[in-house]
């Protein structure tokens, strides 16, 4: 397929082979060589002139292919914002809901494929990297805060789900209680910290993200299990007629469900966000190239979109006005079906240990962006130093865990700030600022779209940040 730009500009830099873009010369001489990376048969280091850079420099070997680049991807997009969906979908109606959903997977599958395309051009290995050949030092420093804080805050909220669903909240019992009763299994932080300890730690402390495949596709497995049990449930029983006759569009009638409606739109455009994890996915490609990623991407786009329908139509159905923001707190209810609660247990466990698989993922490029942070300029970090980094990180989220009150308040913060920023804003300034008719890197339809991309996630910022501030003053 003719993507209007030439095979050179396509190759990304390695070492030895002498083939350096043009496009990248250009930035070379603008700004300063020695921060930006080099990528060496899909891994990075510094061009720092230190051998510590040399060494992480060096050719790794194996990597990942296309299914386990997609299970990767699809990891890092299909984590706790699924259980909002269904919250989502009631607020803004079956009709409007699943029209969201699509539109957000087409829109951040063209800003995948923009970073993808300049990601190869300038032979970045981080997001923060290709932000910064593109936009420059400041725009890196905002790109990679917004990563540290969007990563921290999804780990945060995975953390609240696997608390709630496992020990309860004020309002719910939790899996340990409707097993065993009353015990100590209902402190929810012990329980946390436990999970934190035993299960997450030796996953985090991974070096490269396609040690994470298997774990990936276990994880898709598990949430396709979520989407087919609840899936055959919803259907059951709206053939029974025991479910709620569903709105097709959002309820105008007071300003509460107005505010609702602001309240949304973050939720929605934080759906898809799993920009900051395609560098390292890309880096870690046997044989990468901007085709074999854009195959990825739009192989996960379509399966997220397919479990995101589903999850989102079947919650809201089986639940109706009663949906809350972590629609697996739900089901700890009797669903008026044989073996209810067998299959409610199956649903939280089974999503629990999703979430368990999906947290180093997410983990991986938060560590990675806070390494550069700390260690930029100098040798990459040894395996001591990133357990440390690791252990200090995980301390953090797991603070957060306790003092966010739940799921709904993480993601309209995230969702209206950092999300849309790695989602959309950035990849849409990238690629209206490397456009460069000479070189047919940006066509005019594919400008366009870069621009109403970059209006409509500004406009959506606006609105959700209003949204929020009302919603915490009501």
């Amino acid at each position: 397929m003719d993507n209007g730009y030439t095979a050179v500009e396509l190759q990304p830099q390695r070492a030895g082979d002498g083939v350096i873009p043009k496009f990248r010369r250009v930035y070379e001489e603008e700004n300063d060589k020695d921060d930006l990376p080099l990528i060496v048969n899909g891994s990075s280091g510094r061009s720092d002139g230190n051998e510590g850079g040399k060494r992480a420099a060096a050719e790794r070997p194996g990597g990942s292919g296309v299914p386990g680049a997609v299970f990767n991807l699809a990891t890092s997009v299909i984590g706790a914002g699924i259980m909002a969906l269904p919250a989502a979908m009631k607020v803004l109606g079956l009709a409007l809901g699943f029209v969201s959903i699509v539109l957000m997977g087409l829109l951040s599958e063209i800003s995948i494929e923009f970073l993808v395309r300049f990601s190869v051009l300038s032979g970045a290995a981080s997001y923060g990297d290709v932000v910064r050949t593109a936009l420059g030092r400041p725009a890196r420093a905002i790109a990679e805060a917004c990563v540290v804080v969007n990563n921290a805050g999804i780990l945060i909220v995975y953390l609240i789900i696997i608390g709630d669903v496992m020990s309860g909240s004020a309002n719910h019992s939790g899996v340990f209680y409707q097993w065993f009763g009353r015990g100590i299994w209902e402190d929810r932080r012990l329980v946390i910290l436990i999970v934190l300890v035993l299960f997450l730690l030796p996953l985090c402390a991974l070096e490269g993200i396609d040690s994470l495949s298997l774990s990936s596709a276990a994880s898709i497995a598990l949430a396709v299990l979520f989407v087919v049990v609840s899936c055959a449930i919803a259907v059951i029983r709206f053939l029974r007629g025991t479910t709620e006759t569903p709105r097709m569009g959002p309820d105008f009638s007071s300003s509460a469900a107005i505010l609702d409606l602001l309240v949304v739109v973050p939720i929605m455009t934080n759906a898809y966000v799993c920009h900051f994890n395609v560098q390292p996915i890309y880096n870690e490609l046997r044989g990468p190239s901007s085709e074999k990623m854009n195959r990825v991407s739009r192989i996960t786009t379509s399966l997220c979109v397919a479990v995101y329908a589903c999850t989102a139509i079947s919650g809201y159905l089986l639940f109706g006005d009663e949906t809350q923001p972590d629609v697996l707190i739900n089901f700890d209810q009797d669903l008026d079906f044989r073996f209810s609660s067998v299959l409610n247990d199956l649903v939280r466990v089974g999503y629990v240990l999703h979430l368990v698989l999906v947290f180093p993922v997410i983990h991986f490029s938060l560590r990675q962006t806070v390494g550069n942070l700390v260690f930029r300029g100098k040798s990459p970090p040894g395996r001591a130093k990133t357990l440390v980094l690791t252990a200090v990180l995980l301390s953090a989220i797991y603070l957060g865990s306790t003092r966010i009150p739940n799921i709904w308040v993480a993601f309209k913060f995230t969702g209206a700030t950092t999300g849309l920023s790695l989602g959309f804003i950035f990849p849409s300034l990238i690629a209206l600022k490397l456009s460069d008719p000479a070189k047919k890197t940006v066509r005019r339809s594919e400008k366009i779209m870069a621009w109403l991309m970059l209006v409509l996630a500004v406009a959506a910022g606006i609105v959700g940040i209003v949204g929020n501030v009302f919603s915490i003053s009501d």
